[in-house]
């Protein structure tokens, strides 16, 4: 048998660490802290014995002080707490005990199982003897209380009803035994490894899915970054400059060049495609605003008001630019005479405030709904899910706003340091 068959065929995950909370068995607002852990590992039997300790001591201590008060004799109380206590550990951790034994052997799976359900079987029969040690412990302080008169007398019963009662007792106790010697945790211990399992498919699959999505993004990307259109009626707009304003057509020319340059992404490198800077951003925003001055004869005005301590933080590609698109589509060009594009954005603890704000036209009808737009809010749910926001709302002048709210990872608050944060 190879290496890899013998790690096949034996527990493929730690026993000393926590479980993915789907594979934890059990769940709600009750789940214990142990039960995060492997079944018969040591933190899993650790965390259990403490909760029975606890338990077990609390109900020792009141009978050990009502037997004495009964008895009116503190060492038979003490003793019987005690009694009391070590009985009921044996009855509920000596199963379990020796089952974690057997699953830090790193036998193969079908010996392991077979040795776990022999160690929780032995353990049940320990707790048998614990109990009648106990039990014959008490019937020996009993006496101590022979004062009390007894009034009612105890049933008497045929022979075959004293052998069923007898039967059923047998039955329950250990049924009892079972259950608090580790007989619950058997069900959780065979159905670890099948939970195990689901999880890692379910979490291949999602995996999956994820490619499949990041691909389809970048291919998005890939191709909103040149847009056809864009691109005809700016060269249009430079055919039509060269004989009258021929050092025009040249700086837009330029600008295209400028602009062209920051949009396409080294295609064989999906991260680029996929990942990028507020300052990356930024830089594609004002090049393509400044494209778009030369076109309308400077009739569009710009500014670029963020701190450049904000540069190198994360900001999702094109979706900025999508922004600035629509401002100038919806609110710039359709409006007569001069018009701005503002563009700021301020970091509020963990995430990052991103404001393009025009005073074109306003908000029109069917400009929320876009398919810009439609893309953007898509593109916010499979990268952030509920932890981003967009909001498009018109200026009380004239105009409108955009808002993004990004949330900042770990590593990019490690970067940035607090004092930059928006007060």
């Amino acid at each position: 048998m190879n290496s890899s068959e013998r790690l096949s065929d034996r527990t493929p995950y730690p026993l000393d660490r926590p479980l993915p909370t789907e594979v934890v068995a059990g769940g709600g607002v009750f789940r214990i802290h142990y039960r995060r852990y492997p079944v018969f590992g040591w933190p899993w039997l650790r965390g259990r014995a403490l909760i029975f300790a606890i338990c077990i001591g609390l109900w020792a201590l009141l009978s050990g002080v009502g037997l004495g008060m009964t008895t009116f004799d503190a060492k038979i109380g003490i003793l019987s707490g005690l009694h009391f206590f070590g009985a009921f550990m044996l009855m509920t951790c000596a199963g379990p005990l020796l089952a974690t034994f057997v699953r830090h052997r790193d036998l193969p799976l079908r010996r392991e199982r077979i040795g776990v359900v022999a160690a929780v079987s032995i353990g049940i029969v320990i707790a048998y003897f614990a109990d009648a040690w106990a039990s014959g412990y008490l019937a020996q302080v009993m006496p101590k209380t022979q004062g009390i008169d007894v009034t009612v007398k105890p049933p008497t019963f045929s022979a075959f009803t004293t052998a069923v009662l007898a039967t059923v007792k047998v039955v329950i106790g250990l049924l009892v035994y079972g259950a608090l010697g580790g007989g619950l945790a058997l069900r959780a211990y065979f159905g670890e490894l099948r939970r195990w399992q689901d999880n890692r498919q379910a979490d291949a699959l999602a995996a999956l899915e994820l490619r499949k999505q990041q691909s389809e993004l970048r291919l998005g990307v890939l191709q909103a970054q040149v847009e056809p259109h864009f691109l005809f009626n700016t060269l249009a707009s430079v055919r039509a400059l060269l004989r009258q304003e021929p050092a025009q057509a040249e700086a837009t020319l330029d600008a295209l060049v400028d602009y062209l340059r920051a949009t396409i992404p080294k295609l064989r490198d999906e991260h680029s495609a996929l990942h990028s800077t507020l300052g990356q951003q930024l830089d594609l925003c004002a090049s393509y605003l400044e494209l778009m001055r030369l076109r309308t004869a400077g009739r569009l005005n710009y500014r670029v008001d963020v701190d450049d301590a904000l540069r190198a933080l994360p900001c999702p590609p094109m979706l900025l630019i999508s922004l600035v698109e629509n401002a100038i589509k919806h609110g710039i060009e359709p409006k007569p005479g001069p018009g701005t594009v503002t563009i700021s954005a301020e970091r509020h603890g963990r995430d990052l405030h991103i404001r393009v704000i025009d005073d074109g036209l306003g908000l029109q009808l069917g400009v929320g709904g876009g398919l810009g737009l439609a893309n953007i809010r898509a593109q916010l749910d499979a990268r952030y899910g509920a932890r981003a926001d967009f909001q498009l709302s018109g200026e009380p002048a004239c105009g409108a706003r955009a808002e993004l709210r990004l949330p900042l990872d770990d590593h990019a608050l490690h970067d940035e340091p607090l004092e930059h944060e928006a007060q």
